[in-house]
């Protein structure tokens, strides 16, 4: 078999992670074997326990990955009074990180991944529910808050403003995703994310007062 020389050759730990994210995004985690992945990456199962324990091994080294997404890392070392005072431009930034993310293959492994296993394995649905959303919920829900303090934004249940921002990202992802599933265009998507800041910041935006001198 011809090689391709141009493009970068994985370890067989990378390829044991690729290749498992593929069969979990297809068949699921419960239903694919050691043995499928061994196979698909070309190695025996004695072979690819040199590298992991078992599936579940390889269903933690998945986990991390996902922990490394940027939608996890939105406000991770960053604090919540500089990222106010930004404004539109975090909102820009969040939908931007959104947008990318459902735009890129192996992303989109780990976000089918994702929504396949929510609802069958509690430890994926702890991840989602405490890193996913509801951190980043209650972190926007902080920054919105000391928004309207510093009269950005107008004032209001600053965790249902949050939890209105974030949804329809979500649901533009999983669109998305769900176009590519079905091999339809995704070119009536692309400007969703940056028409979603826009909207709800001219909704939620204190007017400026116009002075009389």
């Amino acid at each position: 078999m011809k090689m391709d020389n141009n493009k970068p050759q994985l370890g067989t730990k990378e390829r044991i992670l690729d290749v498992s994210l593929n069969l979990f995004s297809t068949k699921g985690f419960m239903e694919t074997s050691v043995r499928d992945i061994a196979s698909g990456v070309g190695i025996t199962q004695s072979g690819l326990y040199n590298h992991f324990k078992g599936k579940e091994a390889i269903l933690g080294a998945l986990i991390d990955e996902l922990m490394s997404s940027e939608i996890v890392k939105i406000f991770e070392n960053k604090s919540i009074e500089s990222l106010a005072q930004t404004g539109k431009s975090l909102l820009f930034s969040i939908a931007t990180i959104f947008k990318l993310i459902s735009f890129d293959k192996k992303n989109e492994a780990l976000f089918k991944f994702l929504m396949q296993e929510l609802y069958k394995n509690s430890t994926i649905r702890d991840i989602y529910n405490e890193h996913f959303y509801q951190g980043n919920v209650k972190k926007l829900s902080s920054v919105f808050f000391i928004m309207m303090q510093n009269d950005k934004i107008k004032a209001a249940d600053p965790l249902f403003l949050a939890h209105e921002f974030f949804s329809p990202l979500f649901f533009y992802q999983m669109q998305v995703n769900l176009h590519k599933i079905d091999g339809k265009s995704t070119s009536s998507m692309v400007t969703l994310f940056e028409k979603h800041v826009d909207l709800f910041w001219e909704n939620h935006k204190v007017a400026k007062q116009e002075t009389l001198f």
